[in-house]
């Protein structure tokens, strides 16, 4: 089944982003989700959540505005507004007999245009340039460009928001940048490559085995069918007495809410007096039953109940119901000893975390920050950072492009 990507932004350039992409988006379909005015932006979201498995915005505003309400529960990038975008403007500028040495510039980044102007031989002393920043406003960026005009001489404002445009093309030149046709079809490629990555994440085998009193000869436990059934699996019997979960790795993310808690663990525990469950994600099904096995030894060395998700690359991720209390009691914050033994890191790294997650002004946070601020390399903040999503207390928002080659960053909100 093909995947459907939404296409979210304003009218006209919605229609743009489907036109180019909708030739070479390959297996997926380009849905059109245009909106009137940037501010109904998590309400088209909010509506795409039935039909799109990935968003495309047409610019970073409408991403960070999705972003910062936290309606991104899915693969979403926006299309960025690269230093080639507005080369190709100013040169119509020019060719029209405009002062391009007098501009004001919104929402790129002022390096980018810098370094743009300075590649084509262009003045830049009287250039002036607001980036943008999560909380500016429509009318933010119209009262920057009127006073760069005022105050500072600038003949044309160079703008990336469609309301900004129509309201000062009827009070000083203006230019509004559209993005273009590479920019679209490489971060279209990009989303459609992360969305097929995930959803073959997501229907990854998942293996468990359950551990009760009961396995030793006595009775055989007949609520355990129906305790398991929230996992949308199988349930057989093992020779050693035993219990396996068949299931996939999508459905235990969610019925565990990201590996946070296992909703039948306290009723097994109530009944038998101890109770131990591993899960195992592996490549393929031996690997994943070879480290089901090793979760629920884990799982015993915890203590009298707990649960052990165990994945390839070591990482084992502890769920006991007091830390599963602890994780959902929001006004009490686990100890970092707690969560740290959750996480599968040490207790030191996490309090540098919590540091780095405070300090936050709510861009979020990505796996080159948290390389930087714990010196070490990304791959490996990569690492911790799927981590704390798994032990569900880091949540991916989207992704970071700007103009980068490459693969845009993932960008996480951290609640620790």
């Amino acid at each position: 089944m093909p995947l459907t990507v939404g296409v979210i932004g304003p009218e006209d350039l919605v229609h743009k982003v489907v036109a180019v992409g909708g030739v070479q988006a390959g297996p997926a379909q380009l849905l059109p989700l245009p909106y009137r005015h940037e501010d109904e932006t998590t309400e088209v979201v909010a509506a795409a959540r039935s039909s799109a498995d990935a968003l495309l915005f047409t610019g970073v505003v409408p991403h960070s505005l999705a972003a910062a309400a936290g309606v991104l529960d899915r693969p979403a990038m926006y299309v960025p507004y690269s230093g080639a975008t507005l080369l190709r403007a100013l040169v119509e500028l020019l060719r029209l007999g405009h002062d391009v040495s007098r501009v004001s510039i919104d929402t790129l980044r002022r390096d980018e245009v810098l370094e743009t102007l300075t590649e084509a031989k262009l003045p830049t002393d009287h250039v002036q340039v607001l980036p943008y920043r999560p909380g500016l406003t429509s009318q933010d960026l119209v009262d920057f460009h009127l006073d760069a005009r005022d105050t500072r001489k600038s003949r044309v404002a160079i703008t990336c928001l469609g309301s900004a445009f129509h309201v000062l093309e009827h009070r000083t030149h203006a230019v509004r940048l559209a993005p273009s046709r590479h920019s679209i079809l490489a971060t279209l490629q990009a989303l459609v490559l992360a969305t097929a990555g995930q959803h073959s994440g997501d229907a990854q085998v998942a293996l468990g085995v359950i551990d009760l009193p009961a396995a030793a000869g006595g009775p055989a436990d007949e609520r355990l069918a129906e305790d398991v059934r929230i996992l949308g699996g199988s349930l057989a019997a093992l020779p050693d007495g035993q219990r396996l979960v068949v299931t996939t790795r999508g459905v235990l993310e969610k019925a565990t809410e990201q590996f946070t808690r296992i909703p039948f663990l306290d009723a097994l525990a109530a009944r038998h007096g101890t109770a131990h469950i591993g899960f195992g994600l592996g490549r393929t099904a031996a690997e994943a039953e070879a480290l089901a096995r090793r979760a629920v030894n884990r799982a015993r060395s915890v203590g009298a109940v707990a649960g052990v998700v165990s994945m390839t690359d070591d990482v084992d991720i502890v769920i006991d119901p007091a830390l599963g209390d602890a994780a959902s009691e929001p006004a009490a914050p686990e100890s970092a000893a707690l969560l740290a033994r959750r996480v599968g890191i040490n207790p030191q790294t996490l309090d540098r975390l919590r540091e780095l997650a405070a300090a936050d002004p709510g861009e979020g946070l990505t796996a080159h920050v948290v390389a930087e601020h714990l010196s070490v390399q990304q791959r490996t903040a990569r690492r911790i950072l799927k981590r704390l999503e798994r032990a569900g207390v880091a949540v991916p928002t989207g992704s970071r492009q700007e103009g980068q080659t490459g693969r845009p960053p993932i960008v996480y909100r951290v609640r620790l």
